[in-house]
Parts: structure tokens; sequence; C-alpha cells
């Protein structure tokens, strides 16, 4: 047993000295020592997008800074690599605000006190610059006929040999549901109430709230049919697919079809739509969608109806 302790010691004191989380020497951690520590700390819950920024920050030059040395200069550094890198300015803004949570919480995990200001004091030089800012608003729609030929094509998919994803069917539960592909690649087949037509839509996305956000979600037009007649399967999930496999074959149809500027997440602005279109209030449409802050809901209404207020 002391012999395992002391092997088991013996490789964490050489995690520590090569990723640089030796406390004994502060001093010389470097940032990429950092995230290394986070990205592969058990303890530690993030999403893809969050772990892939982070990863892409560990590839720059400011990785190979020390701690102590960290400035705003630095950031801004990283800033233009990431620009340079061909990113817009809303996802550096994700990168920042990804390694900002990075080093706020450094102290808390593993007694690192760093000053995560530095990145507070270079934000006005970032929207100076243009390095940083917000998302911009999509409003693109597929129409009748985009919808038609994309539903053609995952069908032609669906056909060829060793495929097992019902595209066609994903995709018009995801516009019907406005529902994004990672949430109907989830939903259990014991959240499932048929006779009132509604599923649990479990850790629902939420800015303020990224676990335990549950909501139920009806199951409206033609939904509930889609959803009986795919198969059960050892699997409990309705449709047990990886999402990113949904998207990368909408992808491929949509890119072969030669359908231009559509992301499979338009389709959820698109089911928003067709509930607005069909009568439904903006309360009962973020019922569907999950939307807690309505401004976005708003939005797609307002543009539905630019002249509800002169009618």
């Amino acid at each position: 047993m002391q012999r395992a302790n002391a092997v088991a010691w013996g490789k964490k004191r050489v995690l520590e000295i090569e990723s640089g989380t030796d406390k004994r020497k502060k001093d010389q951690i470097l940032l990429g020592g950092l995230l290394d520590k986070y990205l592969d700390d058990p303890h530690v819950k993030m999403g893809r997008s969050k772990r892939y920024s982070l990863k892409l920050v560990r590839d720059c030059e400011i990785a190979k800074v020390s701690l102590p040395q960290l400035k705003s200069t630095h950031i801004v550094d990283l800033c233009r690599d990431r620009s340079l890198a061909g990113a817009g300015p809303a996802t550096v803004a994700c990168d920042v605000s990804n390694l900002r949570s990075v080093l706020r919480n450094a102290e808390a995990l593993y007694d690192i006190d760093i000053d995560e200001t530095i990145i507070v004091r270079a934000m006005p030089t970032l929207y100076s610059l243009g390095l940083v800012g917000k998302p911009s608003i999509r409003t693109r729609r597929p129409n009748q006929e985009e919808i038609d030929l994309l539903k053609k094509g995952l069908i032609e998919r669906e056909s060829k040999q060793g495929s097992s994803i019902p595209f066609s069917d994903i995709l018009d539960f995801s516009i019907l549901s406005c529902m994004r592909v990672g949430e109907v690649c989830k939903i259990l087949w014991e959240d499932l109430n048929e006779d009132e037509a509604w599923v649990w839509v479990r850790d629902r996305k939420d800015p303020r709230k990224k676990v335990g956000n549950h909501m139920k979600v009806p199951l409206l037009g033609g939904t509930l049919d889609i959803v009986l007649r795919q198969s059960r399967t050892e699997d409990p999930r309705i449709f047990p697919y990886n999402p990113r496999s949904v998207t990368a074959g909408f992808q491929r149809v949509r890119n072969a079809l030669g359908i231009k500027d559509l992301r499979y997440h338009d389709l959820r602005r698109e089911g928003a739509s067709r509930l607005f279109e069909a009568g439904y209030k903006i309360d009962e449409v973020a019922q569907v969608t999950g939307h807690r802050n309505l401004n976005t809901l708003w939005r797609i209404y307002t543009d539905l109806s630019p002249n509800r207020l002169t009618d």
C-alpha cells in the first residue's frame, strides 16, 4: 500500500511540474498549465463549446505567459491572434469570457490567486478595436421550397446503406418543437406524456441555470405523431443519435443542394415564427421554445408584424 501511495504521489508531482501547477512554484505557473488543470478537472462541468474555446486559447501564445506576468496587453494580443485566425467579434468575446471564468475560479479551485481585472481593464480597448462584440441577430428563415428540397435530400440520405438516423423526422420535429438539436437527441421515452401530449426537456439551456432547468414542453402540431412512429430500442432516448451526426447530415445535404446561409439552429426560429403565425401569444411560444428572456421572441414577433402598432 505504501508503495502504491508513493507511486501515485510521484505521478501527481510529475503532472504538477510538467503542467506548471506546482504550488511551491506559483511564480512559474503558466496560463497553459492552469488551463490544462481546469480542462482535466473531473469536478468542473462545462459544455462542448466552452471546452473547445478554452482549448483554442490554450494553443495561443498567451498560454506561455506565467500567471503573475499576465497583463491586459496579453488579453489584447490573444484577441488579435483569434481575430487573425478568422474568429468573429462575438466568438472572441466568448473566448475572453470563458478565460475570465477560469481566472475567477482559480483561487477557490487550486489556491492560485490571479487578478482577473486585467480582462475588465482590457474590454474598452477590445471594443474600440472591434475585436469583441455582440453576436449579430439572425433573421434567416428557410422558404417552403428549401424545406421540401431538404426533406427530399435527407430521405435519400436515410435510404443509403448504413444510415440509421431518421433525418427527415428529426428535421420536422426540430421545426415543430422549436428544440435545439441537442435537446431533441436527449429527450427520453419516460419523459413523454402521450395522453396530454407533452415531454420533459431536461437541463434546458439557460444562461442563469445550467443544470436542473427542466421544462414541460407541449407537443404541438404533428410532433406527437413523429415521436410515436420512432422505434423503441434499448436506448432510453426517443431519438438515440449523436446531435453532431444529425447536424453533419443536414449540412451535407444543404451544401449539395446549394442552399446558402442556412444553419440548423435557424430551424428553431422558423418554428417560433410558425407559432406566432398560428396565433400563439409570446408567453405561449416561450413555453415551447424555453426562452426565459422574452426579448428574442419579441424581436421575432415584431419582424413578423412590423405594423402591429398602427393596426
